[in-house]
């Protein structure tokens, strides 16, 4: 695809509005890579930064800016990765991907109010692809395969050039991928209807509400989990609770130790999840997993540190 040339830009240099153009696809590739949006960011920046660090004859020559950004990105992607595990063995609790919000339901609407985004968050795209399940299934793979996986999987790179990204031969990264689908298969549960979904979640908001444990038992999975991440910063429960009773107990617990909290039903990673507000500010995402009519999983994040796009100062320190 070509653009015409910005006054002042020279037909041979690379166009400045098309290496600024593919930022969106960096974003995308690169909090699917992290489940982290703040992560993505900065790996963003990074790739950008060596762009900028070249001279300009060494822009010239580079064939195809776009597959050389997603290139470096990858790259800084997958060394993140490999220092992310050290990080989250030190993490206090369990480690939840950063939830996102659905680009309507922002504090202070779509992009702020411009035409063109503001909000970094508002550059990914929500489908299947980040739902919390396939996110937290994403997490127990090697840096490796999850890179393969989304790169072939997800971006439909064919496998000569995931090799090329990673530095591995074509067989090496299909088996990588292989490997990955597998886990894929085995962790997630059918996608369920998003209106059954979406009731499912609301009837559990009206039994939270209403403090009503058997009500809540009703909509679990008799083996539901539900996994709570605060950071060490936020009070958490730091191992999952199992069991549809012990959950309901938990969030009704929860329920009256915080008096005037306020569920707000909202798109979590593109599916029905619930928002929990206190005195205006948000405290706690929370993302589901329904499979025959049950609520089987729930995901509960509480770090303030994940919860920016969520909150009004959030989006104050993202501009």
């Amino acid at each position: 695809m070509t653009t015409p040339s910005e006054p002042g830009h020279h037909p041979s240099e690379p166009d400045p509005s098309a290496i600024v153009g593919e930022r969106r696809q960096l974003i995308n590739l690169a909090y699917r890579l992290l489940g982290s949006l703040a992560e993505a960011e900065d790996a963003v920046q990074e790739t950008y930064t060596r762009w900028y660090a070249m001279p300009p004859e060494r822009q010239q020559a580079v064939a195809s800016p776009g597959a050389w950004l997603t290139t470096v990105a990858t790259r800084v992607c997958l060394d993140l990765l490999g220092s992310a595990r050290v990080r989250r063995e030190r993490y206090v609790g369990e480690w939840i991907p950063e939830p996102l919000p659905d680009r309507a339901e922002w504090i202070g609407g779509p992009g702020g109010g411009h035409e063109e985004p503001t909000d970094p968050a508002d550059w990914v795209t929500l489908d299947e692809s980040v739902n919390m399940a396939f996110l937290v299934v994403l997490e127990a793979m090697t840096p490796a395969e999850r890179v393969a996986f989304i790169l072939h999987d997800v971006f439909r790179y064919p496998f000569p050039e995931v090799a090329e990204i990673v530095g591995r031969t074509p067989a090496a990264c299909r088996q990588l991928a292989t490997s990955a689908r597998r886990r894929v298969r085995a962790a997630q549960a059918p996608t369920a209807p998003r209106a059954g979904q979406a009731n499912l979640v609301r009837h559990f908001k009206e039994a939270w509400e209403a403090r009503d444990i058997a009500a809540l038992v009703g909509l679990l999975a008799p083996d539901a989990t539900m996994t709570a991440d605060g950071g060490g910063t936020v009070g958490a429960v730091l191992r999952p609770v199992v069991g549809a009773d012990p959950i309901a107990r938990y969030v009704v617990r929860i329920a009256d130790l915080a008096p005037g909290l306020t569920l707000l039903e909202r798109t979590v990673n593109g599916r029905p999840g619930l928002v929990a507000q206190r005195a205006g500010r948000t405290a706690t995402v929370a993302a589901f997993e329904v499979d025959g009519g049950r609520i089987t999983r729930i995901w509960a994040v509480r770090n303030p540190e994940k919860l920016r796009p969520w909150t009004e100062e959030g989006r104050r320190r993202a501009h």
